[in-house]
């Protein structure tokens, strides 16, 4: 057997390898470069939400800063002189915290121990300083609540990454339902090539008989030379063409270095009618679009609620409580701790701003209108598509009915005026004519099969697959 592959013809002795539609899908869900892509953007959207439910989680920390001071530093005494000392000390620290965010509030709870301990080389003493308990709590009264706000968009924007990995496996199905009809298509171009050139070579080997008994003229001598030369170059044409959609379907499916692809044609399809509520309701569930643009809507909003609050009065809190004590050995820092009280408040109000803030809001604001037009403008022309396709998927089953037995009906008639024409009482432009119409059909009636599972497909990314079951 000989097979074209990179442009180069030569033989092979291992059979070409055989696949079906549903293996050639099931080889691009777990090796196409789609599928890959998909798998690693559902991987990020997942460490994303990971990432996003830690914030609602406590927190532990362990922090040490030591260092190491030698230097001649200005000093000012209790007197109120400075004078230039000599420094030499080492201060070295361990502290724990434990942090938990409030969703509610936007504030943040904390929990800290420390023992901190200083080394003075100069006067060959130590010291520590500990505080062995200090709760706080800190918050901006007036602020953007991100973590209200990462509450309602981020396990949507899960939920939208769930379920473009669903529609991105099934749009790559229907991506390689393409690569496979287009194998499909170069290899029945290359049956037909090589047939029409054996007919035409039969029929051109006949006339010059004929040519030489003076049955037939100069005129259609020539006009079937032309055709036997035409088929040739479509046979060595078709041929390449096989060779690079082999190629393409190999490396789409990872095989690398597969010569020869033999593709089983499903022949049938099934019949199914999908319904149009259905189709609807079941989009509604399962196509990332939607959810999509509620999270266009979400996230106008947040931007509309942070301009606000970055515009008008803004107002932090800290409080914190404790306990502290220092002492000459770790066991007297422990001894006796006194109370250490903190509480702060700071003000922000933009008095002249010409009208910064403002402007901002209402930026924000017709940004939010503009995501709410164009979130109900994308569901409308989803919808919209979405009927198209499931009235052309319906179509297509009779389409595909129709499209065989056309392909039937043009073949048997091209037969019929072969035999005509060499029985002499049919034309070469009818004969031609006749050529035409079968290579039309064929292509036509494989183009029908193609449409069909490209639109299984698609309809399953966006509705699901159990709506075609």
């Amino acid at each position: 057997m000989i097979y074209l592959f990179g442009g180069t013809l030569y033989a092979r002795d291992e059979p070409p390898t055989r696949l079906s539609l549903q293996e050639v899908i099931s080889r691009a869900q777990d090796n196409s470069p789609s599928a890959q892509s998909a798998k690693h953007a559902f991987l990020a959207a997942q460490w994303q939400y990971k990432y996003y439910k830690a914030n609602y989680l406590p927190s532990v920390s362990l922090s040490s800063s030591p260092s190491l001071n030698r230097e001649i530093n200005k000093i000012t005494l209790s007197d109120g002189t400075s004078e230039f000392i000599k420094q030499n000390q080492l201060s070295t620290d361990l502290a724990i915290s434990i942090n938990q965010n409030i969703a509610l509030t936007g504030g943040s709870l904390f929990l800290k121990s420390s023992l901190s301990r200083l080394d003075e080389f100069e006067r060959n003493t130590t010291s520590y300083s500990s505080t062995p308990i200090t709760i706080g709590y800190q918050q901006s009264l007036f602020g953007y609540n991100y973590l209200k706000w990462d509450r309602r968009i981020e396990p949507l924007k899960y939920k939208e990454a769930q379920k473009n990995y669903n529609e991105a496996m099934e749009l790559v199905a229907a991506h390689a339902c393409q690569y496979f009809f287009a194998l499909v298509e170069a290899q029945t171009n290359l049956e037909m090539a090589k047939l029409n050139y054996a007919s035409a070579d039969t029929l051109y080997q006949m006339a010059q008989g004929r040519y030489k008994i003076g049955t037939i003229n100069e005129n259609e001598m020539l006009q079937l030379e032309i055709n036997r030369l035409n088929e040739e170059t479509a046979c060595m044409d078709a041929m390449v063409q096989v060779g690079e959609q082999t190629q393409i379907l190999a490396s789409y499916l990872g095989m690398d270095g597969i010569a020869a692809i033999d593709l089983q044609l499903p022949e049938d399809v099934p019949a199914i009618e999908v319904s149009l509520d259905e189709a609807q309701y079941r989009a509604l569930e399962n196509a990332a679009d939607l959810d999509y643009f509620k999270r266009m809507k979400l996230e106008s909003d947040s931007r509309v609620a942070q301009a606000k609050a970055n515009a008008g009065l803004r107002a932090d809190i800290y409080l914190q409580f404790g306990l502290s004590q220092t002492g000459k050995n770790i066991a007297q820092s422990y001894n006796h701790p006194m109370h250490q009280e903190y509480a702060s408040i700071t003000l922000s109000l933009p008095i002249l701003d010409w009208g910064r803030g403002k402007g901002k809001v209402k930026v924000a604001k017709s940004q939010r209108d503009l995501a709410y037009t164009s979130a109900e403008q994308g569901m409308s022309d989803f919808q919209r598509n979405l009927g198209k396709l499931v009235m052309q998927f319906n179509m297509q089953p009779r389409k595909v009915e129709v499209a065989s037995r056309t392909n039937k009906l043009a073949s048997h008639r091209y037969e019929i005026a072969r035999k005509l024409y060499i029985a002499g009482r049919n034309t070469i432009l009818d004969l031609n004519t006749a050529l035409a119409e079968k290579d039309t059909a064929t292509r036509a009636y494989i183009s029908s099969i193609k449409t069909y599972w490209t639109l299984f497909y698609t309809i399953r990314s966006l509705t699901g697959p159990e709506i075609m079951k």
